[in-house]
């Protein structure tokens, strides 16, 4: 795995990734927001695509995406929290996600056409269980993804508590893991819980009110990376 994506803006390569999720930050000063937790050295920046069926809320698509692309310098990382990703998967390689995650619940017969979609691409390609899914269902293309991302929360809304039970998921994908492949997780996620999931074998964290809510976005940032 490429060790740009765990390096920061100044160069220095981390242990871990650190994803900000847009959903917690200021949408009206989005393109400063982001480039604040650059400074800090976040390396990825999460976007949260969700379509009020899949979930129970509605953000934002692939247009987004491509406004993005010009005016940050992190990773895009792209999370389908919708029906039918297939469709729309070209949408978000054409607008430039650089990483693009997908739920196996609403493509269970459609997962292996969704990989190589993103992979033939050259982009990274994620796969994602929500809390209440074992991990059988994505046992089968653990090693045909880039990432596995773990859900420590039902996805939808931001500011969940974080569910412990969910976590333990980690140790059964890092089990299975091939070399290389990054853990993500997802969901309450603050430097205690990183902690947790960390030990379980999580290298890459998605938060979005620990970090754009602090009074100190670097020090909230610097708290993952180490």
């Amino acid at each position: 795995m490429s060790g740009s994506l765990f390096c920061s803006k100044n160069g220095e390569i981390h242990k871990y990734i650190v994803s900000p999720s847009i959903l917690s930050s200021d949408f009206s000063n989005l393109k400063s927001e982001i480039l604040k937790t650059e400074d800090a050295g976040a390396q990825w920046c999460h976007i949260d695509v969700m379509d009020g069926h899949f979930v129970p809320n509605i953000t934002i698509g692939a247009p987004v995406v491509k406004s993005l692309k010009t005016a940050v310098n992190a990773k895009l990382d792209s999370h389908l929290m919708i029906e039918n990703p297939l469709k729309y998967i070209p949408d978000f390689i054409e607008a430039g996600s650089d990483i693009i995650t997908f739920h196996i619940e609403s493509a269970e017969n459609d997962a292996a056409e969704c990989i190589r979609l993103i992979k033939e691409s050259g982009r990274l390609a994620g796969i994602s269980i929500k809390p209440k899914t074992p991990v059988s269902t994505i046992a089968p293309y653990i090693d045909k993804v880039d990432m596995v991302l773990v859900m420590t929360v039902e996805p939808g809304f931001s500011g969940q508590k974080f569910m412990s039970d969910a976590a333990e998921k980690i140790k059964t994908v890092k089990e299975l893991a091939p070399s290389g492949l990054i853990i993500q997780v997802d969901g309450g996620i603050n430097d205690k819980t990183a902690g947790i999931c960390a030990e379980y074998g999580a290298n890459c964290f998605v938060a979005g009110n620990y970090i754009y809510k602090s009074p100190d976005i670097e020090k909230a940032v610097a708290s993952l990376l180490d």
